[in-house]
C-alpha cells in the first residue's frame, strides 16, 4: 500500500504574512493532507502569536483545492460537541468535502485550565472523551439530537444539512490506551499516534518502533473485539515525538528509512511539521520540500 504524506502547519503567522502561502505551498508540493493544532496556546509558543484553528482551516479551504484539511488533534479541553458539530459541518462544506477531524482526549496544560476549571483526572478525561466522541458522532449523522449525559447535553440540536461527506466527515482518533483504542476501532476511519512520550528524551529508534508496534497490536485487538478488520482503519504517525525525532528531516534518505519502518507496521500516512526556524520544529526548508516531492515515489 502506498504511503501518504501530510504536514502540520502551526497557526503562529498572520494570514497576510506567510500564513496563506504556507497552505498553498503545501498543496503545490503534493501533500495529501495539511493539518493544524487545535489549541488556544501551546508550549514554547505560549507567549507568541497564535491563531484559532477553525478560522484558519476555513481560510485554508478557500485557498486550496485538493488537500484534506483538519485539526490534528482537537480535544474536549475547552469545547462542547453541540456548537463544534455546527462548525465541523460548515468546514466540511467550505472545503468541498475535504475535511477530516483529528480528535483526542487532550492533556494537562494551558488549554485544560484556561476556562478556570480544575484539571481533570486521567479517568475523567477518558470519560469525557468517550462521551464527546459518541455524541459528536450522533450530531454529525442525525438532523436533530437530544441527549443528556454525565458531561454534555443537547436539546433538539439541529444539524441540517449535515456533512458533505456521508454519513459524516471522517474521524482520526488519537489513542494509545485501551479505552481510546476501543473508541478508534468503533468510531474512527483512521487512528493517529505520536509514539510513546516516555521514549521521547532517552529512548532509541528501535525502542520507538517496537513501542508503536505494540500500539498497533493493541489496536488490532480492539478491532477484533467488535469484528472489524484493522486493515480497514488508516494508521497515521505524527512525527516529531519519537526518540529519533530530528533525524527523519535531516535528508531524503533518512526520511525514507524512517518512514519505511512504520510503513512495514501498516501505517498509511506520515505527518511532519512544517519547518519553523528557531523552534523545536526547525528544519531545512529545502530538504523538507525535497522529501515532500520525492519520498512518495521511493516509498511506493
Amino acid at each position: 500500500m502506498s504511503l501518504r504524506l501530510g504536514t502540520v502547519i502551526l497557526p503562529y503567522r498572520r494570514w497576510s504574512d506567510g500564513g496563506r502561502e504556507a497552505w498553498q505551498r503545501a498543496e503545490q508540493l503534493g501533500f495529501d493532507a495539511a493539518y493544524t493544532y487545535d489549541h488556544l496556546s501551546w508550549r514554547s509558543f505560549r507567549d507568541m502569536p497564535w491563531f484559532g484553528s477553525v478560522p484558519t482551516l476555513a481560510a485554508a479551504a478557500s485557498v486550496t483545492e485538493r488537500m484534506r484539511l483538519g485539526p490534528l488533534v482537537m480535544s474536549p479541553n475547552y469545547r462542547h460537541p453541540v456548537p463544534y458539530a455546527k462548525e465541523l459541518i460548515s468546514l466540511d462544506d467550505l472545503s468541498g468535502g475535504r475535511f477530516v477531524l483529528g480528535i483526542g482526549a487532550g492533556a494537562p496544560g494551558f488549554d485544560a485550565t484556561v476556562l478556570g476549571q480544575h484539571p481533570w483526572t486521567p479517568r475523567e478525561r477518558a470519560d469525557r472523551f468517550a462521551e464527546f466522541v459518541q455524541l459528536l458522532d450522533r450530531l454529525l449523522t442525525q438532523d436533530s439530537v437530544s441527549y443528556e449525559g454525565a458531561f454534555y447535553s443537547a436539546h433538539e440540536a439541529r444539524n441540517i444539512p449535515g456533512c458533505v461527506q456521508r454519513p459524516r466527515l471522517p474521524f482520526t482518533v488519537a489513542a494509545t490506551g485501551p479505552r481510546g483504542l476501543r473508541l478508534a476501532a468503533r468510531y474512527g476511519q483512521a487512528w493517529v499516534t505520536a509514539g510513546v512520550p516516555e521514549l521521547y528524551e532517552n529512548g532509541t529508534r528501535e525502542q520507538s518502533v517496537q513501542a508503536v508496534r505494540r500500539q498497533v497490536e493493541r489496536l488490532t485487538g480492539a478491532c477484533a473485539e467488535i469484528g472489524r478488520d484493522v486493515a480497514g482503519l488508516d494508521k497515521v504517525l505524527l512525527t516529531g515525538y519519537t526518540a529519533d525525532r530530528a533525524r527523519p528531516l535531516e535528508s531524503l534518505d533518512a526520511f525514507v528509512d524512517f518512514a519505511g519502518r512504520y510503513q512495514e507496521l501498516g501505517f498509511t500516512e506520515i505527518v511532519m511539521h512544517w519547518p519553523i526556524p528557531d523552534s523545536e520544529f526547525a528544519a531545512d526548508q529545502k530538504v523538507f520540500e525535497q522529501i515532500a516531492t520525492e519520498a512518495p515515489a521511493q516509498l511506493g
